[in-house]
């Protein structure tokens, strides 16, 4: 889902400044996305898609099959839907349709979300007429001179938090702190079973939204214990009501974080969500925590330490305001529309 939030934040900003544009949102069969872009009305096509590993894995043997298949039906789709411009935020679906795009040229944006420039990004630059950043670390990655700062794009609902309505919404009390956590798109089962043990002590001094992923509920039922398999719009209104946020190091997420001022405990996953969580945590805007020496112990102790420690939740509310540019999604669909013929 990492990539699907500033393409939604990016389709905000154009269709209020031109209501009259038509949108279609390219994906994967299987993946989370497809609700979620449904659920703004955006049309939705899905594409067969593969990784490129480098590593040994028994899917390098099939998916070169998947991305051919996603390069013939990209192709089509661009030929029939004949876009002005295109916009890809990082995932492997856009591979094929970068490729396409260049061959029938259509001007692509490319979108930069995390600290380090991922494989897709890198195999899709050349492609690309304008690339965006979220930080200015990664201008290194890319050609500088179609390469521009903009921070990351991030959906309109979360400039207009109302705590209040959004506690109501989820039938909180108003006198207890909340704490949501959230094991990224997929869910993280090392994260649900830590939840698990932690939530007799948890619920001593805090309630809890819990979203686990789909398919890995846990077998829990307690007051001020609120479980959700996966949230689409709704999340917006899980982030907002919460005191501290325990998540993963997903860009999309971060950025969204940014905006909210919300103090946060990060379980990044290996890779470049090490990298987004590093470089959050040197400027002081969260605390991590490693998933591979997660207990319940250490996961209790870190949340109760930060719910009542209100200088600390202070201080990283103020460093995480700092970590970005707030208007990712005005100068990101400016770009966009710069390009389209």
């Amino acid at each position: 889902m990492g990539s699907v939030s500033p393409l939604i934040a990016v389709y905000q900003k154009i269709k209020q400044q031109q209501p009259e544009t038509e949108f279609l949102f390219v994906g994967t069969k299987t993946g989370p996305e497809r609700a979620a872009v449904e659920s703004y009305k955006i049309p939705f096509q899905a594409i067969s898609s593969g990784k490129l590993r480098r590593y040994f894995s028994w899917q390098n043997f099939s998916d070169p099959f998947r991305i051919l298949a996603g390069l013939i039906r990209s192709f089509f789709l661009i030929l029939r839907f004949r876009p002005n411009a295109i916009m890809i935020a990082g995932s492997f679906v856009g591979v094929p349709v970068a490729y396409n795009a260049w061959l029938l040229r259509v001007p692509v944006l490319i979108h930069q979300q995390d600290i380090v420039a991922g494989l897709a990004n890198k195999l899709m630059g050349n492609t690309a007429q304008k690339i965006t950043v979220s930080f200015d670390i990664s201008f290194k990655d890319f050609f500088p001179k179609k390469t521009v700062l903009t921070g990351n794009p991030v959906r309109a609902e979360f400039y207009d938090c109302q705590p209040a309505k959004s506690r109501k919404f989820f039938g909180l009390k108003e006198d207890l702190p909340v704490v949501l956590i959230f094991g990224g798109g997929t869910g993280s089962q090392k994260i649900n079973e830590t939840v698990k043990k932690s939530l007799p002590e948890l619920l001593q001094f805090c309630q809890v939204i819990h979203v686990t992923g789909r398919g890995k509920t846990i077998s829990v039922k307690a007051d001020d214990y609120h479980q959700f398999e996966f949230l689409t719009n709704e999340f917006t209104d899980a982030q907002c009501a919460a005191d501290i946020i325990v998540n993963r190091a997903g860009m999309s997420t971060l950025s969204e974080l940014v905006i909210l001022a919300k103090p946060t405990i990060l379980i990044p996953l290996p890779g470049h969500q090490e990298d987004n969580a590093s470089y959050f945590q040197k400027n002081n805007a969260v605390i991590t925590l490693s998933e591979a020496n997660l207990n319940n112990e250490i996961f209790t102790s870190t949340i109760k330490e930060l719910v009542f420690n209100s200088g600390r939740k202070n201080n990283l509310s103020r460093n995480m305001a700092k970590m970005m540019k707030t208007k990712g999604a005005e100068e990101v669909a400016r770009l966009l529309l710069e390009i389209a013929k």
